[in-house]
């Protein structure tokens, strides 16, 4: 990374500029990019494993389960709305 246009070029999960998001809808999209978080923590970590590195992979599960916690939580939220 060299600058904040090439992260910005590199970014997965988008940005939401809009500032008329109801809370709902902000929520639900919240949720949709811990999936989506999770889905690329998950693919990081089959890199780990394929080349050993016990010690990332570690880290990797721990943000996993906390993606995975907040997307149930927020799912939660939502249906109660």
């Amino acid at each position: 990374m060299r600058s904040i246009g090439d992260i910005s070029r590199h970014q997965r999960l988008k940005d939401n500029n809009d500032e008329s998001v109801a809370p709902k809808e902000m929520l639900a999209e919240l949720r949709a990019d811990n999936q989506a978080l999770t889905r690329y923590f998950r693919s990081a970590h089959e890199i780990c494993e394929k080349y050993n590195d016990v010690a990332t992979a570690s880290m990797i599960e721990i943000w996993i389960d906390q993606t995975e916690r907040r997307t149930r939580f927020l799912l939660e939220i939502v249906q109660d709305l």
